[in-house]
């Protein structure tokens, strides 16, 4: 695996829009607001052409264009680090259009996104053995004040911080918009984290859920039948290890199957590390997640995995659909690996959002109320 030199003092930020970029409120001013952060720590600041662009579909410029300003930034040496403006919807279409072959062959440095930036994050991993930074786009650290989690980003960035912890509470609805356009997290909930853990059996009770959570699950040898998963919390601490993988399923499913799909190549190279999956869904439902997860499955992507960190889902958060819900989504795909699944972690789309290092070998430790992801770059 390579690992990009962390970013030094006086250092330059690159900034690209492989996706969205920064042409519309509240993402704008909130942009302008974090260059003047980052100037006053005393960096200096590199944009990409399609930065305040808008003239693509679900992107910010044509296809070629994005995906010709993401090769040229990368491999660009006067900057350090890059920095997506945001997310989006069709990244996956410039990806004929960024050069990996050469992105491989050139000096490895951070690149930091979410969402539809997995289509960057995820391939630099699994295509070019290239650690990337899974976490939130330019934009975010526009806000004011700034949430912890985003100066936790810029520890992880400077090399100071690799140990993440979850964060006490999140936000449900945004009070960003075109008028306020700096508002910081708006953290009315409650950080509560469900454990879905092994206990040896063979069929559906090989998973037992903790943290007071009483689903019911139906069995994948017997879908006639449902257990009822045994509730409660022991005193036992959830400790489980492996090269972290994963971004945003609606982005993941896509890149399944397609000449971009090298997953099965690459869990097979780090077999004996194993891999954590850590996955998270922004615009798919229930029904949806509950696909995906059979689709990743049965493409062979989860073989070699060592545990499973799944973020809140944006849309199924707290609610169930056909009679299932978030949990029975995610979980009854995956009784037949016998390893732990934390769920409604800080991953993904409703904030704040942990940090990770795509690629970087974790050690995750949970008491079951917290957990922290100790990352290495071996």
């Amino acid at each position: 695996m390579r690992y990009p030199a962390f970013l030094q003092k006086n250092g330059t930020i690159g900034f690209v829009a492989p996706s969205f970029g920064c042409n519309i409120e509240p993402y704008k001013s909130g942009f302008v607001n974090a260059q003047r952060r980052w100037q006053k720590q005393g960096y200096r600041l590199q944009f990409g052409p399609n930065c305040y662009a808008g003239e693509g579909v679900g992107i910010s410029n044509t296809p070629q264009k994005c995906g010709e300003e993401l090769t040229t930034y990368y491999c660009d040496q006067d900057n350090d680090c890059l920095i997506s403006c945001g997310g989006g919807e069709l990244m996956c279409e410039i990806l004929d259009y960024v050069d990996f072959e050469n992105i491989r062959k050139a000096e490895p440095k951070w690149y930091l996104g979410y969402s539809d930036n997995t289509n960057f994050t995820f391939l630099l991993t699994t295509l070019c053995d290239t650690a990337s930074v899974y976490g939130p786009c330019a934009a975010a650290f526009g806000m004011e004040p700034l949430h912890s989690s985003l100066n936790d980003v810029m520890l992880l960035l400077q090399g100071r911080k690799l140990i993440m912890q979850g964060y006490d509470c999140w936000e449900r609805e945004s009070l960003k918009d075109e008028e306020h356009p700096c508002e910081p997290y708006n953290l009315t909930e409650t950080s509560v984290i469900k454990y879905f853990l092994p206990d040896g059996r063979t069929n559906v009770e090989s998973l037992r859920v903790l943290a007071g959570q009483n689903t019911v699950f139906v069995s994948e040898e017997n879908s006639s039948a449902a257990s009822k998963l045994i509730s409660g919390v022991d005193s036992e601490e959830i400790v489980f290890a492996g090269r972290l993988l994963g971004g945003c399923m609606d982005c993941l499913v896509t890149l399944l199957g397609t000449c971009y799909d090298k997953v099965t190549e690459f869990t097979e190279k780090y077999k004996k590390d194993g891999i954590i999956w850590f996955l998270e869904a922004c615009d798919l439902n229930l029904m949806e997640i509950r696909r995906a997860m059979w689709q990743m499955k049965h493409a062979g992507w989860f073989e070699n995995c060592k545990g499973f960190l799944i973020g809140r889902p944006r849309i199924g958060m707290g609610v169930q659909e056909f009679g299932i819900d978030q949990y029975q989504a995610v979980c009854e795909m995956l009784y037949s690996y016998h390893v732990p699944v934390l769920m409604d972690l800080d991953i993904g789309h409703l904030p704040p959002t942990v940090p990770l290092i795509c690629g970087s070998m974790a050690k995750v430790v949970s008491d079951k109320r917290t957990y922290r992801v100790e990352m290495e770059l071996l």
